[in-house]
């Protein structure tokens, strides 16, 4: 137990990234179990759709979740705050916006709030405006990224030295080598997504956690940057077609729209990706295998456990 496992009531200090509209009550669910802290990202689905989420996601575990809202992008922001009241739900992940007007409703529903940063200055405010978690996101994330393209190797001593509260580092990490060397920096704990793409319980399509088993090092790019709309993605042929249009001026509007959830969907749920995107982070080519939720925590902590016992060693043998 850390600080971060005894705030948030789960036994490892691993939590799910907000995957937007691609989030789903299995593996939600799967990695809640295993006992890390499973989440579901609100992206920009209907109240409808997230609640019908939300309540499978209760049938599938009795351990605590998460709801992640991006606090400028979802159409029903007022609707998802009463989500999580209405359902119980114990962490609010808020990112993508100002969280500060948010955060005292939270508090006043027992709910503790997790705010994505990007830098030291917004972990500061993020923290003088009663943040219980920072999650500090590097530039090896999947999907939206901030256009400050700082690593989370440098950003999370960085945000530790700055702020009083727990750090999760987020962006790169996808094995026990990721957790311990995050540890080591000062974090305390990780948030994952691209490595839970390629687990068992996701119900992505099979294009989608192929292409993550097969990834190289240099297997992502980033697309949007002249535009100020950072999103790594994984290279696909859609992903050269983002490509081509940015280097031909293409409209921001056009560009929105081809970067848009929908597209997302088409890539990530349908495996059609010639005509959809798949968000995929820097730790793709960490990715060799397809477990189960509850192999990949189980292998993460032994990994650290195993890291750190030998380093003690070590030091105990000089």
């Amino acid at each position: 137990m850390n600080r971060l496992t005894d705030l948030l009531h789960i036994k490892h200090p691993i939590i799910q990234g907000g995957m937007g509209n691609i989030s789903n009550a299995p593996l939600t669910a799967a990695i809640s179990e295993a006992g890390a802290m499973g989440t579901i990202g609100v992206g920009t689905m209907s109240v409808e759709e997230v609640e019908e989420i939300i309540v499978e996601t209760k049938l599938r575990t009795s351990k605590p979740f998460a709801l992640n809202i991006p606090v400028s992008i979802t159409p029903h922001l007022k609707d998802m705050i009463r989500l999580v009241v209405t359902h119980g739900i114990p962490v609010v992940s808020l990112s993508a916006g100002n969280p500060s007007p948010l955060i005292p409703f939270f508090h006043e529903h027992n709910v503790k709030v997790i705010c994505v940063v990007a830098s030291k200055k917004q972990g500061k405010k993020a923290e003088d405006a009663g943040a219980d978690v920072i999650v500090a996101e590097g530039y090896e994330a999947a999907g939206i990224n901030s256009n400050l393209e700082t690593t989370t190797l440098a950003l999370i001593p960085q945000l530790v030295d700055t702020v009083s509260i727990p750090v999760v580092a987020a962006g790169g990490i996808g094995d026990g080598r990721g957790l311990a060397s995050m540890l080591a920096l000062g974090a305390s704990g990780v948030q994952m997504g691209t490595r839970f793409i390629a687990t068992k319980e996701a119900p992505f399509h099979a294009n989608y956690k192929s292409t993550l088993v097969e990834a190289k090092d240099d297997s992502t790019v980033i697309v949007g940057r002249s535009m100020g709309r950072v999103r790594r993605v994984m290279k696909t042929p859609y992903a050269a077609k983002l490509i081509q249009k940015e280097q031909e001026g293409v409209a921001l509007d056009e560009f929105s729209h081809m970067t848009s959830e929908d597209y997302h969907r088409v890539g990530a749920l349908e495996g059609k990706l010639d005509q959809g995107f798949i968000n995929g982070g820097q730790v793709s080519g960490l990715v060799s295998d397809v477990p189960t939720v509850k192999e990949l925590v189980e292998r993460m902590m032994k990994e650290t456990t195993d890291i750190f016992n030998r380093l003690s060693e070590n030091n105990v043998e000089s």
